[in-house]
């Protein structure tokens, strides 16, 4: 291994984790401010709960989407 693929590869490495650690970052906020949101519905109307749960969920799909992207990228790693 040459000094250009080593320097490649910690770049790939580099980007994997910030995909995840920028998916992860969106979702908390996404999920802070929603949780807000639905304890205050909550408080008012508990039958609103199981629509709510909903809605806290969905932002799960970005870390999820960040997961992938990191697996992709290092994946391109070892088959490129």
């Amino acid at each position: 291994m040459d000094i250009g693929s080593g320097i490649a590869t910690v770049g790939v490495a580099l980007s994997a984790a910030a995909a995840i650690t920028a998916g992860a970052a969106g979702t908390a906020f996404a999920q802070s401010a929603i949780g807000t949101a639905a304890m205050g519905v909550i408080a008012e109307k508990p039958e609103e709960a199981g629509k709510l749960l909903i809605w806290l969920v969905i932002p799960e799909t970005i870390i999820i989407f960040g997961f992938v992207l990191g697996i992709l990228l290092v994946l391109n790693i070892h088959l490129g």
